[in-house]
């Protein structure tokens, strides 16, 4: 279930980088004309934060994060799969308060009605929402990940 909230969220993504890049090719080739697309800096800065965000859970599954292995490759194995596991605990840990936070800010736009000032006095809360959203996943992703690779590690086995 969990990997085809992901693939959504990961296709999601992917539409939200197509439809940025062509409101930006529009709004430039408009100003030529002396025009514009309205709330189009609004629209973009929303859709990057859903094109940042929403493919977290993914590469979180895939285990596709950046990392340096410079020290790590020289350690035994056994410390390497220990230093993973500290590793997701410290992604839970650093995490969940940015999940908190997200919910937060999405339960006072949502009741107060928050909207961006411009010409189509967009909502906030979408905006709002995909953050809480791609951070939930991603979070939930994190400790799952965690629980198979703690179990990994103490069947010692590698993940």
């Amino acid at each position: 279930m969990l990997k085809k909230v992901e693939n959504l969220l990961l296709g999601l993504a992917a539409l939200a980088v197509l439809v940025m890049g062509a409101m930006i090719t529009v709004n430039v080739i408009l100003r030529l004309f002396g025009t514009s697309l309205p709330d189009s800096v609004v629209l973009v800065r929303e859709l990057m934060v859903a094109g940042i965000l929403l493919p977290l859970a993914v590469v979180t599954a895939q285990r596709a994060h950046v990392c340096v292995e410079v020290l790590t490759n020289r350690l035994p194995p056994r410390v390497t799969q220990g230093l993973i596991l500290i590793g997701w605990v410290i992604g839970l840990l650093a995490l969940a308060p940015m999940v908190y936070a997200g919910w937060r800010e999405l339960a006072a736009t949502w009741s107060k009605g928050s909207f961006f000032f411009g010409d189509l006095s967009l909502p906030k809360w979408p905006g709002r929402l995909v953050f809480f959203l791609a951070m939930s996943a991603c979070w939930l992703r994190l400790l799952l990940v965690l629980i198979e690779d703690t179990r990994a590690f103490l069947r010692n086995e590698e993940a």
